[in-house]
């Protein structure tokens, strides 16, 4: 669709700022955990937006990426420890999404989801241009598809 374009940003890193940094018993309160990413691609920051190198500390913790309604959900996700600041991509896909196949949830203005897609690697960009094609839609919630946690979400700019 020409003319259309989207933006897509990672989550606000000071939605995680009383994590990062954090003892394990602290994190064990936020029902949070620290692991150590052990291969790239492997561990999806939701900030950043990229996979954490080999050794590189993150937070697993759940999130929730759709409040209220039928469809609220939330999920377990890798926050960097030294994450700072959010990734913002316009008209273009962060890597996170280069090698995944990724589930996206087209929903209104109210909430409601009106249309999905299965992304196979490569086919992101496409994929949101053809859902966006539909005036109706707000905003896409992008899911990795294998292991169902949220990656991130596209909103029209």
């Amino acid at each position: 669709m020409v003319g259309m374009t989207y933006r897509i940003q990672g989550l606000d890193p000071a939605g995680f700022a009383h994590l990062l940094g954090a003892s394990d018993r602290t994190l064990a309160r936020y029902h949070a955990v620290r692991v150590t990413a052990d291969i790239k691609p492997g561990a999806p920051c939701r900030v950043t937006l990229e996979d954490a190198e080999p050794g590189e500390t993150l937070i697993l913790v759940n999130h929730t990426s759709h409040e209220g309604g039928p469809y609220h959900a939330s999920h377990a996700i890798f926050v960097r420890d030294s994450a700072t600041e959010a990734a913002v991509y316009e008209n273009d896909v962060p890597p996170v999404f280069a090698t995944r196949t990724l589930s996206m949830r087209a929903f209104d203005a109210g909430g409601m989801m009106s249309d999905a897609a299965l992304a196979a690697p490569g086919e992101a960009d496409a994929t949101i241009r053809r859902l966006f094609a539909n005036p109706a839609i707000d905003h896409i919630d992008v899911h990795n598809a294998t292991r169902g946690c949220f990656a991130a979400r596209v909103t029209r700019s």
